[in-house]
């Protein structure tokens, strides 16, 4: 794909302009730069906004929050928007795939809950009545990554407004323009609803510094990172109330009573999805010796290429891996053909997976790499596998995935590894709501404990209590 970023911010443009209402996503005409409609010069102005906007926010009924939630929906979920917010994510950062984008985007709009996630608890008794009810932090600070950029607005901004925040977010720089372009398409249309202006702000001009300023901000109330480790330190570590939603290296176990097959299809799907960008994605592989052959032979079926020659095998790991021993920026969320083909191995574009054996302390296996490269270790036993698996983990609690129809040894990997997400026989999109029950984020807290963040998780528990009366029982 080879697509000028300046005719597509044109064409996102005109879409806005041409949106149908018949979508539920009203007519905007779009005047004046990127510059307004919530993009601001400066991170002050942009939480001062924000500011002024929750104000508001905070007097509106639960039914207009809702509104507000759906008309967000609405505007993504215009086939129009879509398809350009997928493709602008996909040509200005060089990551992924924009047939998962769409996908990824679409979830975030479809799955993120919106007020039905404040549930109230109510307390009766002799002495009268308690509610405890989910309510507004205030102005949220929040950071987005490169490679979910827009996934990660859309669901924040949906749990963040149902909650009765508003949200400013620091984006990654090389994903300034499809977040800016993202953020001023919904504030068009929240506007055109007549939702208080400036709900969801940034700055023009995405960087440490602002992101520095934001943290910092006496009016932010509460940091939310989706990142790496030291972005997720950073927050943390401002006294203010942060959630975290840090690496991950998930592992897949798949053991002797698995269904083989299935487990490698699986497998093949959840690792090559949008290029192995997401945080939940299958990064190694742990199979019992009994059915490893089967597996791989299984998973060359399902579109992996088998990299069977050592030296290979270390010379695409030289290939990809800088100086400190992380992924190449620009390798993160390319193809395996692409990075076939940077070795001198021509492919077709059906293969979407390169595996190969190694040692469990292999650097493939023990480094988050985030591109469709799946190192498998054979293994004597499940236990083996188990444990070695654990150890891949590096105690993120983040994601794994196991295959296998023992209850047993399900359980026992489960509690053992006290991941996040935990999928069992299926792929790892299913723990996020594709394929699989349960609503769907972007923002996946282990470090901080909320797990899958929905509204509730950006809300103060309040306590409001009457006294002696309104106990009818």
């Amino acid at each position: 794909m080879d697509i000028d970023v300046n005719v597509i911010e044109k064409m996102v443009r005109q879409a806005i302009a041409d949106v149908s209402k018949e979508n539920g996503y009203p007519t905007v005409t779009v005047h004046g730069p990127v510059g307004n409609y919530g993009v601001f010069d400066t991170m002050d102005g942009a939480i001062e906004a924000s500011v002024i906007a929750q104000k508001e926010l905070l007097h509106s009924t639960m039914a207009q929050r809702q509104k507000y939630v759906d008309t967000i929906r609405a505007t993504v979920l215009n086939k129009a928007n879509l398809e350009m917010i997928s493709m602008l994510s996909v040509e200005e950062t060089e990551i992924g795939k924009y047939e998962h984008k769409l996908i990824k985007n679409r979830l975030a709009a479809e799955k993120t809950p919106g007020t039905e996630d404040l549930i109230t608890e109510a307390k009766t008794g002799d002495n009268g009545l308690t509610l405890i009810e989910y309510c507004p932090f205030g102005v949220i600070g929040a950071i987005t990554p490169t490679t979910n950029p827009t996934e990660t607005v859309i669901c924040n901004s949906i749990s963040m407004i149902a909650g009765g925040n508003t949200v400013v977010f620091s984006p990654h720089p090389r994903a300034t323009k499809v977040t800016h372009l993202l953020i001023q398409m919904l504030n068009k249309a929240l506007d055109e609803v007549g939702a208080p202006k400036n709900l969801i702000t940034t700055v023009k001009e995405p960087s440490i510094e602002n992101t520095n300023a934001m943290c910092e901000h006496p009016k932010i109330r509460m940091l939310v990172a989706t990142g790496g480790p030291s972005i997720v330190r950073k927050v943390m570590s401002t006294g203010k109330k942060a959630i975290g939603a840090g690496a991950g290296n998930p592992p897949v176990v798949v053991d002797e009573t698995a269904d083989i097959e299935k487990a490698a299809k699986d497998i093949v799907d959840g690792c090559s999805f949008d290029n192995n960008v997401p945080c939940i994605a299958e990064k190694e592989v742990f199979a019992v010796d009994q059915i490893c052959d089967y597996l791989i032979h299984c998973m060359k079926q399902n579109g992996a290429y088998e990299m069977k020659d050592p030296a290979m095998v270390e010379k695409l790991d030289a290939l990809v891996t800088n100086e400190k021993g992380g992924p190449k920026v620009e390798f993160v969320g390319k193809s395996a053909k692409y990075i076939l083909d940077k070795l001198g191995i021509q492919v077709g574009d059906d293969i979407r997976v390169i595996i190969m054996e190694t040692n469990k302390n292999h650097h493939l296996v023990t480094e988050e790499m985030m591109m469709p490269i799946l190192p498998i270790v054979r293994c004597n036993d499940v236990d083996e596998a188990i444990d070695d698996a654990y150890e891949a983990e590096h105690g993120n609690r983040h994601t794994a995935m196991m295959h296998s129809r023992n209850v047993e040894k399900l359980t026992k990997m489960a509690k053992l590894l006290e991941t996040t997400i935990f999928v069992k026989n299926a792929p790892s999109y299913a723990g996020i709501g594709v394929g699989g029950e349960g609503h769907t984020t972007f923002t996946i807290a282990g470090p901080t404990g909320e797990g899958l963040t929905s509204a509730r998780s950006f809300c103060r528990k309040r306590k409001c209590v009457m006294a002696d009366a309104l106990h009818i029982r």
